[in-house]
């Protein structure tokens, strides 16, 4: 299978119930490069990332990877992480991390790595304690692991930094940058200013449907 290069949107429009929150967006990303989603609450930012991982259909348009897989659906090549963390509180850090390789089919990975990728956000120490006992900001590091343990090329990133102190936010911004620099790409959706540098900034306030 090749790698994808190109990340591709023609003319996406979205409609939530009698409301159609967008129309006529068209944007490409290259290998290597991120999107910044800006615009007010309502504009259309969870829409869209919700649209492009397929959670939500398309009015009109579509959402392709460059070159085509014949073999898995756009959503296989996909990391969607929203406002919920997806945390399961009976298992433990570790054993939700674990959870998550094997829901994305990743290949298995072996203890220490799992620790190496808990470590980036300060978690090593506390994966075997309940994931239920963990504060707001420990859930969405734990949440951000998925990132490292399960590799897929698109990132699709909802207030990623939500909950997150100044330090871990740095983390994930070097995260975000590493990812790009190995070929990935990246669409998120952000209040809060990250150290990185956006190919494309996209302003949904201006695209909002009459």
């Amino acid at each position: 299978m090749e790698v994808p290069q190109r990340l591709e949107a023609h003319d996406l429009a979205c409609r939530r119930g009698l409301r159609l929150v967008f129309e006529g967006l068209s944007f490409a990303l290259s290998a290597g490069e991120a999107l910044l989603l800006t615009g007010p609450n309502g504009a259309g930012k969870t829409s869209l990332l919700r649209l492009m991982a397929g959670f939500l259909p398309a009015e009109t348009g579509e959402v392709r990877l460059l070159p085509a897989d014949e073999e898995k659906p756009f959503g296989e090549h996909v990391h969607y992480l929203g406002h919920a963390n997806g945390v399961k509180a009976s298992l433990t850090v570790s054993e939700n991390l674990q959870f998550w390789i094997d829901y994305y089919g990743a290949p298995p990975l072996s203890d220490e790595t799992i620790q190496a990728h808990l470590s980036r956000f300060g978690l090593a120490e506390i994966a075997d304690l309940p994931a239920g006992m963990l504060s707001a900001g420990q859930k969405r590091k734990l949440a951000l692991c998925r990132l490292l343990a399960a590799p897929r090329p698109v990132w699709l990133l909802d207030e990623p930094s939500v909950s997150l102190d100044a330090a871990s936010t740095k983390i994930l911004a070097a995260i975000i940058k590493d990812h790009l620099k190995a070929g990935g790409m990246a669409v998120v959706a952000t209040h809060l200013p990250l150290s990185l540098r956006f190919a494309q900034n996209l302003d949904l306030s201006a695209r909002e449907a009459a």
